[in-house]
């Protein structure tokens, strides 16, 4: 009896130093910012967007510590995650943004994926937006670019750079997971009316160089409390990456001028989801639907509610403000 009771012992140690490794292992590779050359923002000058805006994308997983806190992996050669949000995205200064209603969201959701509407309206009869903020560092190109200059190594593309809010509904994002395909769902998410505020105006710099950008400090504070700062050298992507990606995830769309690029947000968003638990709900088979159910058991205060003033900025660039609000 003494013997099976160690033996049984003995098992119980092995699988549970088994899955505390393969919970709680350190990532196989750790992501690290790109070599940049940082421009002075007293070398160039502000200008007013004036080319029509065709196309506007975003790279996902550009920041270490929301990598982190989004419990994703980092592969260094696959490139950034691409996402495509729609025009209709574009806000401008001090405006407001609607939180999407439980009808909006599974409308949207549906036209982009067939079907999944019925399942969502019988499984949460009242969705909600889960509303986070993304402050990121974004560029505009200032020429087409072919693909023969594209992949030109010699090639420094000519950019204009900006700030803005990256607003997403977060329930949306989630059922992306284990898709294959889940930055589409990104772009759902991404894609509601005003969910882009921006500034006015884009600082393009004097000359150019390979692998540049202004590092500075970009920061979101909520209700007059900072959520979000980091400086934008902690990048992992370069400008020049960001495009090649996009082209790869896009191939028929050309990269023309007037077109925004997002280049990804630092730590800090209200959705926080642990390395292990990503791991444990990979490992037990958890389904989108029941993912989406643990977050929305979760503790939803930090996500954006009606009333919220929500600012993003960008050292020496400008910033802007929105206010959420339910729709009556």
């Amino acid at each position: 009896m003494k013997k099976i009771t160690l033996i049984t012992l003995t098992a119980i140690a092995l699988v549970s130093s088994t899955l505390g490794y393969t919970l709680f292992r350190a990532p196989t590779h750790k992501a690290k910012p790109a070599q940049f050359h940082c421009l002075n923002l007293k070398e160039g000058s502000l200008r007013n967007f004036s080319s029509p805006i065709h196309n506007i994308y975003g790279a996902g997983l550009a920041y270490s510590k929301h990598i982190n806190e989004t419990g994703s992996g980092f592969t260094p050669d696959s490139g950034p995650p691409i996402f495509r949000k729609h025009i209709r995205a574009l806000g401008h200064l001090d405006d407001t943004v609607n939180i999407p209603t439980s009808k909006q969201l599974i409308t949207d959701i549906d036209t982009f994926e067939p079907g999944l509407g019925k399942t969502l309206r019988k499984k949460y009869p009242q969705l909600p937006a889960l509303l986070d903020y993304e402050v990121e560092l974004g560029f505009v190109l200032l020429e087409d670019i072919s693909l023969e200059l594209l992949y030109d190594s010699d090639y420094v593309p000519k950019l204009g750079f900006f700030i803005a809010n990256d607003l997403s509904a977060r329930s949306l994002a989630v059922l992306g997971e284990g898709s294959g395909h889940r930055e589409d769902y990104w772009g759902v998410s991404k894609s509601f009316n005003g969910f882009l505020p921006m500034i006015e105006k884009y600082w393009i710099p004097t000359t150019r160089q390979r692998a540049s950008i202004p590092c500075i400090t970009i920061e979101t504070i909520v209700n007059g409390k900072i959520r979000q700062r980091e400086s934008t050298s902690n990048m992992i992507y370069t400008p020049k990456e960001i495009l090649v990606a996009t082209h790869k995830k896009f191939p028929n769309q050309p990269l023309r001028k007037g077109d925004l690029f997002l280049t990804g947000t630092p730590g800090g968003i209200a959705l926080y989801t642990p390395r292990w638990l990503t791991r444990l709900s990979n490992l037990i088979g958890l389904d989108r639907f029941s993912k989406l159910s643990a977050i929305l058991r979760k503790d939803r205060s930090p996500f954006l509610k009606d009333g919220d003033v929500v600012e993003v900025r960008g050292q020496g660039l400008g910033s802007v403000s929105t206010k959420i609000v339910r729709q009556k």
